[in-house]
């Protein structure tokens, strides 16, 4: 290796997760956000102003906050205090402090910002901020916060939010946690929302249209939909036994971990896939048209509450630990319905998984196929190996046990591996080498 190349090596900035290399950030911790935001849905502008509260984890001079390139910055302090300098690149907001910061510093961080938001493009097509034929929708997995706020932007970096967003009075504003305040005044409403569960800056969305909100559910867990008033009979009827399904998956899964209920939103635009936020959902029209043949999503997404949202990946090489656990709850309530049995589906889908290329490894499947179909219904198959394995009361004993464990934390595969042989009466090593280690698909009992 010549001199040159060492140096350019050497001047490498570290990487939080290979996955995304360009997110996330060193040398401090957030505790919360304040967001005060302005967006005119008419031109696309966006204005806001972000306080953010951290401690710094090392003695600070100079650090990064994520943030889109299509916003400018026009204001930042720093503990009340103008940095030395402060530059924006490569979707990067740098900031350099004209003293050090001490390890275990209180900082809070201000922002001064605004532009014409517009989604980020990534390995998975555009995420983020995206405006609709009438609104907004924000689509922020797994890096799409940036693209409308100053963050760290990574799903260990969890925090609690305050947003408070004013657009055209003709729109409903939704962000997630509960509504503290609406206020309306020359044309314009100002919503201000409180999220106090710790949240990863992922799973914040804004979304804004020609809305209605509805209660469906006064029991238990509240459950509320906001969607346009044309959409209100087919949603009744594709979306309404979600009460029931919530009573399914508190009892299987353990409490839904969030204290302001759960909320539904279906834009009147079609969009590719439901999304999932914290305490939301957000659907397409075209998921809701009188049929109820979305149901399994419906599913797929409440379950993200629980398995993701709450429960939430510490590096995204362990996103199985999402989308394993809501895919086998779709299984869940089909069984639950009397239609197709966990066990039958997991048959079925043996059967394409043995089918498809045999080239991705589940606990690390790439950050191309990170959202392959593969990891989704090889991480339910997994599930169901170690459910046939340890038997149903040991096994859905352990599904409680993992959310109440790790509520509103992050995690990685070995957590959830070590758990589990809490839960066996004899080693699972090679049941986790077949399912999890290896590219090969093993048969249905393999590790029994």
């Amino acid at each position: 290796m010549t001199a040159r190349k060492r140096a350019a090596k050497k001047s490498s900035p570290p990487v939080i997760d290979p996955y995304l290399p360009g997110a996330g950030n060193f040398g401090y911790r957030v505790s919360r956000y304040e967001l005060e935001l302005e967006y005119k849905v008419t031109i696309n502008r966006l204005s806001g102003a972000a306080t953010i509260t951290a401690v710094t984890l090392a003695e600070l001079k100079t650090f990064t906050l994520d943030l889109s390139g299509a916003l400018s910055v026009s204001k930042v302090t720093v503990n009340g205090r103008r940095p030395a300098h402060y530059r924006t690149s490569a979707d990067k907001l740098h900031i350099t402090l004209s003293e050090r910061l001490p390890a275990g510093a209180a900082m809070t961080i201000a922002v001064r910002y605004g532009g014409t938001p517009r989604p980020i493009r990534s390995l998975w097509g555009e995420v983020g901020f995206e405006e609709l034929t009438d609104g907004v929708l924000v689509a922020g997995q797994p890096n799409g916060a940036s693209s409308w706020f100053p963050c760290d932007d990574h799903p260990s970096a969890k925090a609690s939010f305050r947003v408070q967003i004013a657009t055209e009075s003709a729109y409903f504003a939704l962000a997630n946690g509960k509504l503290l305040t609406r206020r309306a005044r020359a044309g314009m409403t100002t919503w201000i929302y409180e999220q106090a569960e710790p949240t990863s800056t992922y799973l914040i969305t804004l979304q804004i249209g020609m809305y209605e909100r509805h209660r469906m559910a006064k029991n238990g867990v509240e459950i509320f939909a906001v969607l346009p008033r044309r959409l209100r009979d087919d949603f009744d009827h594709d979306f309404g036994r979600q009460p029931q399904m919530m009573k399914l998956f508190t009892k299987l899964f353990g409490p839904y971990p969030l204290a302001n209920g759960y909320t539904v939103v279906v834009t009147d635009d079609d969009l590719e896939i439901p999304l999932e936020a914290q305490g939301i959902s957000i659907f397409g029209a075209n998921h809701c048209d009188g049929r109820r043949g979305e149901e399994r999503l419906i599913a797929h997404e409440l379950a993200h509450q629980w398995f993701g949202n709450s429960v939430t990946v510490q590096r995204w090489r362990h996103i199985w630990l999402h989308e394993g656990f809501a895919c086998y709850a779709e299984w869940l309530w089909s069984e639950h319905c009397g239609e197709r049995t966990v066990d039958q589906w997991a048959r079925h889908y043996h059967e394409r998984l043995k089918n498809s290329p045999h080239n991705l490894v589940l606990a690390d499947p790439g950050p191309r196929d990170m959202f392959d179909d593969r990891v989704y219904k090889r991480g339910a198959l997994t599930l169901h190996a170690l459910r046939n394995h340890i038997g149903d009361t040991e096994f859905f004993a352990l599904l409680k046990d993992w959310t109440n464990r790790y509520r509103h934390s992050s995690v990685v595969t070995d957590d959830f591996v070590g758990l589990a042989a809490r839960y066996a009466h004899d080693s699972l090593r090679p049941l986790w080498a077949a399912w999890l280690y290896s590219p090969e698909v093993p048969e249905l009992d393999a590790g029994s």
